[in-house]
């Protein structure tokens, strides 16, 4: 969709121009979102930041505009934008307490098994890695199916891809992960 044909419908009709916008660049503006918060966000968080990136554009793009250009670009600058900006919010949270006197020591459960959370840590580390050095739209799979449990459908929709596709693709991702985890020593 060009700048001028978003202003034409906004002339006529605003939330026909919205919709048109939204159903042009959902799965785009997802996408980039989704890139950038994947390791930080909840699949919520995620939903919320494309709905906020499309209030932001409605709300803001100037519709008086001479531009004739495609939005894609502004719309990438916004996504990319409330992403970064979401994902610093969520990292703020998580800083953790370097201290290490006896104050900050008693904050630790007596209960709490230090070396087993660290083992757990690094697996989910390593787990990580070999699913991201899969590459795309390996990864991506199955990132959606196993952690945001999504099924092959919704997976579909989002990658534009055959639900039939998706689940071939997951096996095949399943058995390299398995062959990649196997050669680092880890064994189900």
């Amino acid at each position: 969709m060009t700048a001028s044909e978003y202003c034409k419908l906004y002339k006529k009709s605003p939330d026909t121009a919205y919709e048109q916008l939204f159903s042009s660049y959902c799965s785009y503006v997802y996408a980039v979102v989704y890139n950038k918060l994947r390791s930080t966000a909840s699949r919520e968080d995620i939903e919320e930041c494309v709905s906020d990136i499309f209030a932001d554009i409605y709300f803001n793009y100037d519709t008086t505009s001479s531009f004739d250009g495609d939005m894609k670009g502004y719309i990438s600058t916004i996504a990319k934008r409330k992403s970064i900006d979401l994902y610093r919010k969520l990292n703020a949270r998580n800083i953790h307490i370097s201290d290490s006197d006896d104050e900050t020591l008693s904050y630790i459960n007596s209960d709490t098994d230090i070396e087993a959370d660290s083992d757990k840590a690094e697996m989910q580390t390593i787990l990580l890695n070999a699913v991201e050095g899969l590459g795309e739209p390996d990864s991506t799979i199955l990132i959606q199916k196993f952690y945001y449990d999504r099924s092959s459908s919704e997976i579909a929709e989002l990658l534009s891809m055959k639900a039939s596709a998706v689940r071939m693709r997951c096996g095949r991702a399943m058995e390299k992960l398995k062959s990649i985890l196997s050669k680092a020593g880890i064994t189900a």
